[in-house]
């Protein structure tokens, strides 16, 4: 008899969740995502299982999925974080057609049941609170854009204009201090900060895009390969095509949008200053690439070397094509 799988289709307000038994019976409810409803998730789950062992599944949407699968891990129960690219490709292949949360959860429960999932354990306390402090950053960086925007807005109302102008330096000063805190932190932590080091070794990462790196990929030596991550990422190429018709290559978008956006600056400083990098975007030139064409696949040759320096335990190679035996795990 198969264990019961519990699928979770996670958003930032709620969960909708499916519970897979046997005779594959289903049973579903929606919870809160925040820590009273996971906690009244637990209890109906426990009453549901009957003392069954249970396998949750869910996809890897960031902090708003880490926190379920925390509790449910803390609980006892078996838990796997995918990678929505597969759950998606498994919808089609199972020729799903309608979309709800609530179908979402009964095909991840499936997905759970049918594939034999690795389990996932949560990335200590310290990768957790890195990423809290590089989501605030964010925020702050947000709230400052927003209001340079408006400077224009306000250019004939000159006490409106300072009275911004004053907003954005004390965001800069917040921001100022969050990367502080952020490199302090590192620091306490001998793991992180090896980390940073081999990451800040690749030319066009600096320490805050390791910081941000590690925090949206905080176990990535865990994946069995750099494809892996790059799918991860949404980084993957997906290919087009309708009978002799052959569309432009582009991404799927599918994975962490976080983690694309932090290697889109360090792409383009890594396209001028990074050797591999810079020699792999001009055979894409010579082969009539578009200019954005060559960023994204700098951004995911980038993240692929990010994979090699953390799997290997090796500062960045600038001899890296000479010797990619070394680098194949990267490849």
């Amino acid at each position: 008899m198969n264990n019961p799988c519990l699928g979770i289709d996670v958003s930032k307000a709620r969960l909708d969740v499916a519970l897979l038994g046997e005779a594959g019976r289903t049973d579903t409810a929606v919870f809160s995502n925040d820590r009273g409803g996971h906690a009244k998730l637990l209890r109906w789950l426990k009453k549901k299982a009957q003392g069954q062992p249970v396998h949750a599944c869910l996809e890897a949407t960031g902090v708003y999925a880490f926190e379920a699968a925390e509790a449910l891990h803390t609980a006892g129960y078996s838990v796997s974080v995918v990678n929505p690219a597969r759950t998606t490709a498994y919808a089609r292949s199972q020729l799903r057609r309608n979309k709800t949360d609530r179908l979402d959860a009964a095909l991840l429960a499936d997905f759970c049941r049918t594939q034999n999932l690795p389990l996932w354990t949560p990335p200590g306390p310290e990768f957790a609170h890195l990423q809290a402090l590089i989501r605030r950053l964010e925020d702050l960086d947000g709230m400052r854009q927003a209001e340079e925007s408006r400077l224009e807005a306000f250019r004939r109302s000159p006490d409106l204009v300072a009275d911004v102008r004053e907003h954005i330096r004390f965001l800069e000063q917040q921001m100022d201090a969050i990367r502080q805190e952020i490199d302090e932190h590192i620091d306490r932590h001998p793991g992180l900060k090896h980390q940073r080091e081999l990451l800040a070794s690749i030319p066009g990462i600096g320490d805050l895009t390791a910081a941000k790196l590690l925090s949206e990929a905080p176990q990535m030596e865990n994946f069995d390969n750099a494809k892996q991550l790059a799918a991860y990422a949404g980084l993957n190429p997906r290919q087009r095509q309708s009978g002799n018709r052959h569309k432009r290559s582009a991404i799927s978008k599918v994975g962490n949008g976080n983690l694309r956006r932090a290697l889109y600056m360090p792409a383009l400083v890594a396209k001028r200053h990074n050797p591999v990098i810079r020699a792999f975007c001009q055979r894409l030139e010579e082969k009539d690439k578009l200019p954005m064409e060559q960023v994204v696949a700098a951004m995911r040759k980038l993240l692929h070397i990010a994979y090699g320096v953390i799997k290997n335990d090796t500062p960045f190679d600038p001899h890296w094509e000479q010797n990619h035996e070394k680098w194949a795990v990267a490849s």
